[in-house]
């Protein structure tokens, strides 16, 4: 099943920082890019249904890193 999170950010600096990081990262295979401006990064990936998928809450550490928050 395809999951979409997005996350908002304070600049859009941070956000290309975000973007950028999920380009490289070796955790999931998530597809990433900028939603609606320059602030916000929609990540999508396929999520794991053979048990708990961490992916999500892996997602949320690292744009924490770069003052992010997932949008409701």
């Amino acid at each position: 099943m395809e999951t979409q999170i997005v996350y908002a950010f304070v600049t859009g600096q941070q956000a290309n920082r975000f973007l950028n990081a999920l380009k490289v990262w070796s955790v999931a295979d998530v597809q990433v890019k900028l939603y609606r401006g320059a602030d916000k990064v929609k990540v999508s990936y396929y999520f794991s249904e053979d048990g708990f998928d961490a992916t999500s809450s892996q997602l949320d550490e690292l744009a924490e890193v770069y003052g992010g928050k997932e949008l409701l």
